[in-house]
């Protein structure tokens, strides 16, 4: 399987720019500090939940 450099520097740079609210929605979870955390970052939360898809276009 060959890796894909582009999608492994996307997740890598998402999940460092999110990294501080999944710290806070692990520690102590609620409703309220996920509708935060997406409105916060939008875009990060985007490229996560169509990553899959991403993956799937860019092996074809």
């Amino acid at each position: 399987m060959k890796l894909n450099y582009y999608l492994i520097i996307l997740l890598s740079l998402v999940l460092i720019d999110i990294s501080t609210e999944l710290r806070i929605l692990f520690d102590h979870f609620t409703f309220n500090s996920l509708y935060f955390a997406l409105a916060k970052h939008p875009l990060a939360f985007f490229i996560i939940f169509s990553y899959p898809y991403l993956y799937k276009k860019l092996k074809s």
